[in-house]
């Protein structure tokens, strides 16, 4: 094991052996990396290397190529570790396998983050959750395995970028439960610019305007939004975006309590819950996520 070598994926994949970082060679070698990284201490068969980094477009010495990148990569990440040497990239069966600890991953790290995020909402600690989800965003430079190419990279991107997303969301709910709701609505407008079918951020911008004080600039974001599914997709806004904005037309009072009071009065499992991983940026099912946290927004 390699305690000193660490690897991002959550941007350009790249590798470091304390504060070093190690030239990991051509893009399609990162690529392989990837692939073992992402395997999470699985064996990857030759087939499924060669597959995925080429798909159906494979080359003649494409199992040749892989072995090259494998024995290169070898070099490159043995690394001294306390005096010690050894194979960081394992043969085993028709394949490889690279053993990485969770701490070495910059993909794990952001998960345990995440998880003890969502364990700290459903205990009733807002600042710890909000603090855990900043440290976890933080985790990422970029789109993930940015400048990776071929096709079991671009699959891969699809359910980490929607695990980026859903965790932003989480910690601008965190933000708007904390009262921080300036800050909160300028993301959320970007955001909306980017993903404008989202619904959960409509949700979350109508929530942090009102609580603003903006209850006709809540409204206009839902009348936006609508106007954009019937145009574009054909479809009215879901349940939890036409209540929400039913509430707001009513002025209901519980929008705007205190967020201590209102989350006290909320069942414990309001508060859990969350995407993780899965699906992609387009089409129905990422248009409607889980509603709003009413207990995490104060109402």
């Amino acid at each position: 094991m390699f305690p000193q070598v660490r690897y991002e994926v959550l941007g350009p994949v790249c590798a470091w052996h304390g504060k070093t970082e190690l030239d990991l060679g051509s893009p399609q070698q990162r690529a392989l990396l990837a692939i073992l990284l992402l395997a999470r201490g699985r064996q990857v068969s030759l087939d499924g290397l060669v597959d995925g980094l080429w798909g159906e477009h494979v080359p003649k010495a494409a199992t040749g190529t892989v072995r090259t990148y494998v024995s290169r990569l070898r070099r490159i990440l043995d690394v001294d570790a306390d005096g010690q040497r050894g194979e960081p990239i394992e043969s085993m069966g028709d394949g490889y396998l690279l053993r990485v600890e969770p701490a070495m991953l910059d993909l794990d790290v952001f998960e345990r983050c995440l998880d003890d995020a969502r364990a700290a909402r459903r205990l009733r600690d807002p600042a710890r959750a909000a603090r855990l989800l900043h440290d976890a965003l933080r985790l990422w430079r970029g789109p993930a395995l940015a400048g990776i190419p071929g096709p079991y990279a671009e699959s891969r991107r699809v359910p980490l970028t929607e695990l980026h997303l859903a965790a932003t969301e989480e910690k601008l709910e965190s933000d708007i439960f904390l009262g921080e709701h300036a800050a909160a609505i300028s993301d959320l407008r970007v955001l909306l610019a980017e993903h404008p079918f989202r619904e959960r951020l409509t949700e979350l911008l109508m929530a942090a305007l009102y609580k603003s004080g903006r209850q006709a600039e809540a409204l206009d974001a839902f009348d936006r939004t609508r106007q954009r599914l019937s145009d574009e997709l054909g479809i009215d806004p879901g349940p939890a975006l036409q209540t929400l904005r039913q509430r707001v037309l009513q002025a209901d009072h519980r929008l705007t309590a205190p967020a201590a009071a209102a989350a006290a009065a909320q069942p414990a499992h309001a508060a859990g819950g969350g995407v993780r991983g899965g699906g992609g940026l387009s089409g129905r099912p990422l248009v409607r996520r889980r509603p709003v946290n009413a207990a995490a927004l104060g109402y």
